[in-house]
């Protein structure tokens, strides 16, 4: 890889130019851009029914009347982000399915938030998680918490964005910063105009595209392959199905007790007190709607990582038949997965759109929620105890503008101009091979998030 300052991504190598353009049709294009506009149409529908009538309270919190089924999709897509989706099948192509028994630790990860950190916060009308804290210990560690919240949510941001418009860029060199852009304001839009209803809905949405970009990816792989009997035979032959790995060494990458049991305390940390989560639950309308919202996540996230994985096995029995090329077999690993669904996908017009478009919902998903969040904690927590007779109409202004935060937009951008090689040290250091165990622990689970 040649050092540049050029916004172009490194993730398919210049030397095959023609590779990006024989795979992006017109059609990919449409599909592509349906799913931004239709995502920024059902925001700006919430944005204005009822413009001119809207309080913060209904900008942040959707006034506190959801219902279970949008609560519980956009629970799961908050943190289903490209991360993930691109993550996730490199590591299971890499090292097997061991990291499948992650999904062990969903069981008592969503139990333990719904009968326990649910009803405690919803009883006490919070808006803001951090709320808590000063009703526990005092005002500066509720603020500790927040500006703690806010630094880590910024950053991640910043590489949720800079993930899919890397994808963009691949398969159509689609210049990768107007992709951060064009996100980030479609995005912005919605979120800062819809506020939180605007958010939950087009998480519905874009869930159901993620579910069928990574649905085509399986269907279409695997019938290349011989179907899903052969991918698991070959998987087996070549010992990438795993048993149950019960080394308490915890320099061991993945086994039963770092996941099943470390999975726990990581979801805790998700859906027990993420602030984004934590919203979610106070905008449904019952206190029993959200333990149902939460009860429901379960097995969405089960069937997310069932996706994940099988993309995983899938890929690992077509490179078993059809080798990859010199090139992209000296790619970074967590490049495999764009390298694979151009080679199966190439030449069915609109499916490489989807799976693009799979992987801008992820993030479009997870960067809304973030902004909504950030608005909330920024107005509950750093404002308001500060100004309390702030009025309703400038509360409403300031909430909207919250959400429009263009940091993410700064990290993104210095993501895009660091040269790759220190890249792969900052994120891997001391290896080269796909995302560490931790990033995927915190990054790149089923949820994708922090």
């Amino acid at each position: 890889m040649s050092v540049t300052m050029s916004t172009a991504a490194p993730l398919l190598s210049t030397s095959h130019p023609s590779v990006a353009t024989s795979t992006f049709s017109f059609v990919d294009y449409v599909v592509f851009v349906l799913l931004l506009l239709l995502s920024l149409a059902i925001g700006l529908y919430h944005a204005f029914r009822g413009w001119g009538r809207h309080t913060v309270g209904q900008l942040l919190m959707a006034d506190r009347k959801m219902s279970c089924f949008p609560v519980a999709l956009s629970l799961l897509a908050t943190f289903q982000s490209a991360v993930a989706i691109l993550g996730v099948p490199s590591e299971i192509y890499r090292f097997g399915t061991q990291y499948w028994f992650l999904g062990c630790s969903y069981f008592l990860g969503l139990l333990i938030p719904a009968h326990i950190f649910i009803p405690i916060f919803y009883r006490l009308n919070l808006t803001s998680a951090y709320e808590y804290l000063e009703l526990r210990f005092n005002k500066a560690v509720r603020v500790c918490g927040t500006v703690t919240f806010i630094f880590q949510m910024v950053i991640y941001m910043g590489v949720v964005l800079y993930a899919p418009s890397l994808a963009l860029n691949a398969v159509t060199g689609f210049d990768l910063w107007l992709s951060v852009l064009t996100l980030g304001i479609v995005c912005n839009i919605y979120t800062a105009l819809g506020g939180l209803k605007a958010v939950i809905w087009t998480d519905v949405f874009q869930t159901l595209v993620m579910f069928l970009g990574q649905l085509a990816v399986i269907i279409v792989g695997s019938n290349k392959v011989g179907g899903l009997g052969h991918v698991w035979d070959v998987a087996s032959q070549h010992g990438r199905i795993s048993g149950i790995e019960l080394d308490p060494d915890p320099f061991v990458r993945h086994t039963f007790w770092t996941l099943a049991f470390g999975g726990v305390f990581m979801m805790l940390s998700l859906y027990g007190v993420n602030q984004a989560q934590v919203q979610r639950y106070l905008s449904s309308r019952t206190e029993k709607t959200a333990v149902l919202s939460c009860y429901a996540v379960f097995p969405c996230q089960q069937l997310v990582l069932c996706m994940s994985c099988l993309i995983g096995l899938v890929m690992f029995a077509y490179y078993q038949e059809y080798p990859m090329s010199t090139q992209q077999s000296q790619a970074a690993p967590d490049q495999f997965v764009l390298y694979f669904v151009i080679d199966i996908l190439k030449g069915l017009p609109g499916l490489p759109g989807l799976f693009v478009a799979c992987l801008f919902s992820g993030s479009l998903s997870t960067i809304s929620s973030a902004f909504n969040s950030l608005a909330t904690v920024t107005m509950e927590d750093l404002i308001q105890p500060w100004f309390p007779e702030f009025c309703e109409a400038r509360a409403i202004v300031l909430s909207r503008s919250l959400g429009g935060v263009t940091l993410p937009h700064i990290v993104s951008f210095v993501l895009s101009e660091i040269h790759p090689d220190y890249c792969q040290h900052l994120f891997y250091p001391g290896h080269t091979s796909c995302l560490h165990p931790m990033v995927l622990y915190i990054s790149a689970f089923p949820g994708g998030g922090f």
